[in-house]
């Protein structure tokens, strides 16, 4: 490839990225309500720590599933389309209603874990974590529409939807899960049978489709690798809690740390996806191949991300500031030192580990895009949170 080539693809992905990652102002909105509904979050010993598990858990389905129609839209074993599919589309979609519930169970273990010995909650408040994250994945499900809509819609377009979708996708998930739980937290204050009725409704859907499909391979071989994924991300996603409730004592009430938090974690799974996604498809089409040295063929998709990703960080110091009427140029300086030190922890290792997870699961003969996105976004996640608390002790 020559120079001038080799400049139009990165200015392609930057092109695109730098799109994709505008959605993720939306994640200001999404911290911008947990900041205005902290009460609510107060009212639990758990709950703010059960957050990030919340937004991990649906960003995880979202990036399975995005990242499954990306590949798939890109070998046309998936079409474009909801009706007249193929097989493998359905069955995905019935691996993604049931692989939810599955992440309510596993996340709640955790939480019950985690709420034990480091949140202060009771034994009375296990059962209500538990029904409060089930309820909230169970309307959390509605998401699944919008990400078929969003990977058909860029497939046609003639954008990647490996670059597009699980960006759009993360930010959009944030927004609405935030706001389910939010709700849920609230309905549970005026009847906790409500709330468990909402999941036992899943439970009985997921029942059916496993009595259905169980003997589907494609629905098997989506629910067991992802299985083993779904663990792992559990208790990542609580070591997350545990910190962000370690920064909610170092903050206090600095509103712009809150107001920012989703859309930073939200860009860092972002970067992660776009390495991680065009990765596996050049994998799958054979174009890279299966080895870490191979890591400079992909450098133009990694370094567009990541230069992407340092523009969104510095606007969404100007945008938190802004909104909480605290913008000027001293504490920009500050906020912006604050936020940008965060990425540079934050995006290189996730580069790393994106790339390192396409590779591995790759040379085992695994399907990728069970594993990429639903691990990254999760350590992404988590990751950030270290990256921000450390900031935090640096800069202040």
């Amino acid at each position: 490839m020559t120079t001038s080539e080799s400049s139009r693809a990165f200015s392609k992905i930057f092109r695109e990225a730098l799109i994709a990652y505008s959605f993720d102002f939306g994640g200001i909105l999404a911290g911008f309500l947990v900041a205005s509904y902290f009460n609510v979050f107060q009212l639990y010993p758990w709950a703010i720590a059960v957050y990030p598990a919340i937004l991990s858990a649906r960003g995880m389905i979202s990036g399975l599933f995005s990242g499954r129609l990306g590949t798939a839209l890109h070998l046309g074993t998936i079409y474009p389309k909801i009706f007249g599919n193929t097989r493998s589309f359905y069955a995905l979609f019935d691996a993604v209603i049931v692989l939810t519930l599955e992440t309510s169970i596993v996340m709640s273990s955790f939480s019950m874990v985690f709420g034990t010995f480091f949140w202060g909650a009771s034994i009375g408040d296990l059962l209500d974590i538990f029904i409060v994250i089930a309820a909230t994945m169970t309307f959390g499900l509605a998401l699944s529409f919008f990400t078929m809509g969003v990977g058909f819609t860029t497939f046609k377009k003639g954008l990647d939807p490996d670059v597009i979708e699980y960006p759009i996708m993360s930010t959009v998930a944030d927004i609405f899960i935030t706001f389910c739980y939010i709700l849920t937290l609230s309905l549970h204050l005026l009847s906790k049978y409500a709330v468990a009725l909402i999941a036992i409704f899943h439970l009985c859907l997921s029942f059916y489709i496993v009595l259905r499909d169980h003997t589907k391979k494609e629905f098997v071989k989506t629910i067991k690798e992802s299985f083993a994924t779904l663990v792992l991300v559990a208790f990542i996603v609580n070591v997350t809690g545990t910190v962000l409730n370690r920064i909610s004592a170092i903050v206090e009430g600095r509103r712009e740390v809150y107001s920012v938090y989703p859309a930073l974690i939200d860009t860092v799974g972002d970067v992660g996806s776009v390495v991680g996604s065009t990765a596996t498809t050049k994998l799958a089409l054979g174009l890279l191949k299966p080895t870490f040295s191979s890591m400079r063929n992909h450098s133009k998709q990694i370094f567009a991300a990541w230069v992407a990703s340092l523009i969104m960080f510095l606007l969404f110091s100007v945008l938190s500031l802004s909104i909480n009427n605290l913008l000027s140029i001293s504490t920009f300086l500050v906020f912006t030192a604050l936020l940008l030190t965060a990425n540079l922890f934050a995006v290189s290792a996730i580069i790393l580990i994106s790339y390192a997870i396409a590779i591995l699961t790759f040379q085992k003969g695994l399907d990728p895009d069970n594993f990429v996105i639903p691990i990254e976004s999760s350590i992404a996640d988590s990751i950030t949170t270290i990256a921000l608390l450390a900031a935090l002790f640096l800069i202040g």
